[in-house]
């Protein structure tokens, strides 16, 4: 049975925030609310807590498209490739904000991701994933509750999501209802600028 753990985003309370960060350090899935839609999300550092969301989402780790959820971009070149300065200025002009960027991986990569060539981060604009982050003291590796497929209806009540993943997860944030767009997806790992999927996130910046 999973916990149900309100958190306020206006004002993210520590000791909640701590209990959450506690559940993942010990392997737990957590599910909590982005910018976008919930999300499902582990520890980078917990390799049973990340085979865990690969099969629920019935995938091979080693293949899976999770994004690293960070707090800002500070410690980027854990886990991505040095970036040239146009790249960081858009990844810069964006985040925090509703976009997953794809961008090259380093070498440094956990173990299950080290042969990946490319890693999508996300720094989501929402005060209670931030917080569990920098908490936490690393990426969460997380994933959206639903599959592409079914992105209209994405589930945006907590209590429906608790329904649903009770049994599955270790803890399920009620951080207010989301919302049902994804992000936008931008590939910046090559040469050139490309949408993957256009999402919540205006692409008028770009």
């Amino acid at each position: 049975m999973a916990e149900f753990i309100k958190i306020y985003p206006e004002n993210p309370n520590p000791k909640a925030v701590q209990k959450v960060v506690e559940v993942l350090k010990r392997g737990g899935l957590v599910i909590y609310p982005t910018d976008t839609v919930y999300g499902l999300g582990c520890d980078i550092t917990n390799i049973k807590a990340l085979e865990r969301i690969a099969q629920i989402k019935g995938v091979k780790l080693e293949k899976s498209n999770f994004s690293f959820v960070c707090e800002d971009l500070s410690n980027l070149s854990d886990y991505v490739k040095q970036i040239d300065t146009s790249t960081f200025k858009i990844l810069k002009r964006a985040l925090p904000g509703p976009y997953t960027f794809i961008l090259p991986g380093s070498k440094r990569l956990p173990n299950p991701f080290k042969n990946r060539k490319t890693v999508g981060i996300r720094v989501p604009d929402n005060s209670i994933s931030l917080a569990l982050v920098r908490a936490l003291g690393n990426p969460i590796v997380s994933t959206s509750i639903r599959d592409e497929d079914d992105i209209i209806e994405y589930t945006t009540d907590p209590e429906l999501i608790l329904e649903k993943w009770d049994n599955l997860v270790d803890v399920v944030i009620d951080g207010g209802y989301g919302g049902n767009e994804a992000s936008t997806i931008i590939d910046l790992s090559g040469d050139s600028i490309e949408v993957v999927r256009e999402g919540k996130g205006s692409l008028e910046i770009f």
